[in-house]
C-alpha cells in the first residue's frame, strides 16, 4: 500500500497552481450552471481544460496561451474552489455533478467531441465524462491521478465501502479546519507538489480561497469512487501522464507498475512518465507538457 500521508498530500492539493494572471475572458453565452463556470479562449478544434482540487482555471493559463492560435479552449472552474461562490456544490458529491455538467454545456453548445484535459480530480472529471458520455468526447488525457484513490488508503484489495470510514474521518477533520487559515503542513505539501519555487505563493491562496466545506466533500468523493469498471467504457483514445512523487517509499519501476495495473482495463492508452516535475506538470515542465499535448491533439 504507498504511504497515506503521500497521498493525502497528492489529492489533498491537487489543485490549484497557476500560472500569471491576465485578463479573464467573458463567460460562455447562454449557459448556466451552480455547479461549474466555463470561459473561452481562441478559434479551432474545441479543447476543454479541467482544473483540480481547490483550483482556479487560471492552473490552465499558459497552456490557454500555447492553444488558442489554433484551437477553441474552454476552461472550466469549479465552485467553491478558489474564490468562486460554492453554489451547488456546498453539499454531496462535486467531481460526479461537474462531469454531468461539463457534457450538458458540450450539448447545449454543439460542441463535437471535444478533447478533454483534465489534471488530478479534473482527470477524474474527465475519466466519469468519458466513460459516460463516450459519444461526447473525442480524446481524452489524465495528468497525474489515478481511477481508484482507494488504493492508497486501503491496499490492492480495497473497495469503496472498505474505504470509506477512512474517507469519513478525513473529511469531518477537512471541515474542523479554521476556513482561510493556510497551516504549515499545508505549505509543505504544496511545496511536495509543485517543484516550480515561484508557483508556490499563489498556490497557497488559492488553497486559502476555497471553501472547506467543498473541498472535504471532493477529497472524500475521490476516495470511495472505484472508476476502474468504468474505464472499459471510455472509448476515446486516452492519454495518462504521470510523474514519480518526491520522496516515495517505492522504485519507479514499483510505482510505474502499480500506475499500469490501474489502468489495465483501458482500452486505448498511452501512459506516459514525465521526469523532474512534481504533480503540477504543466507548470513544473511546460515544454514537455506541450509536446505531450500537441501530439495528443494531433491524434485520430
Amino acid at each position: 500500500m504507498l504511504r497515506r500521508s503521500m497521498l493525502i498530500s497528492l489529492v489533498l492539493l491537487a489543485a490549484c497552481a497557476t500560472a500569471p494572471a491576465q485578463e479573464p475572458a467573458a463567460p460562455r453565452a447562454g449557459f448556466q450552471s451552480d455547479r461549474i463556470s466555463v470561459v473561452t479562449r481562441g478559434a479551432g478544434p474545441d479543447v476543454i481544460l479541467i482544473p483540480g482540487l481547490s483550483s482556479s482555471r487560471d492552473v490552465w493559463n499558459t497552456t490557454a496561451d500555447a492553444l488558442d492560435d489554433t484551437h477553441r479552449v474552454h476552461l472550466v472552474h469549479l465552485n467553491g474552489f478558489a474564490g468562486a461562490p460554492v453554489g451547488g456544490n456546498g453539499d454531496g458529491a462535486v467531481s460526479a455533478p461537474a462531469a454531468e455538467e461539463i457534457a450538458r454545456y458540450i450539448a447545449e453548445n454543439n460542441l463535437h467531441r471535444p478533447a478533454i484535459i483534465g489534471h488530478s480530480m479534473g482527470g477524474t472529471i474527465g475519466m466519469m465524462l468519458a466513460a459516460r458520455h463516450s459519444d461526447a468526447v473525442g480524446k481524452l488525457m489524465v495528468v497525474d491521478m489515478f481511477p481508484f484513490m482507494g488504493n492508497m488508503f486501503g491496499g490492492a484489495n480495497a473497495t469503496p465501502d472498505s474505504v470509506r470510514p477512512i474517507a469519513d474521518q478525513i473529511r469531518t477533520a477537512m471541515r474542523l479546519s479554521p476556513q482561510g487559515v493556510v497551516s504549515d503542513q499545508t505549505r509543505a505539501t504544496i511545496n511536495s507538489m509543485v517543484r516550480t519555487e515561484s508557483a508556490r505563493p499563489e498556490i497557497i491562496e488559492h488553497a486559502r480561497q476555497s471553501d472547506n466545506g467543498v473541498t472535504a466533500n471532493a477529497f472524500h468523493e475521490l476516495i470511495v469512487t472505484d472508476l476502474r469498471p468504468e474505464l472499459a467504457n471510455i472509448r476515446a483514445p486516452t492519454t495518462i501522464l504521470y510523474v514519480i512523487p518526491p520522496n516515495m517509499p517505492f522504485t519507479p519501476e514499483q510505482y510505474t507498475g502499480f500506475m499500469e495495473a490501474s489502468y489495465a482495463t483501458l482500452p486505448n492508452k498511452r501512459i506516459v512518465r514525465i521526469d523532474e516535475s512534481y504533480h503540477f506538470i504543466m507548470i513544473d515542465q511546460f515544454e514537455r507538457f506541450m509536446s505531450e499535448v500537441n501530439a495528443f491533439l494531433a491524434t485520430n
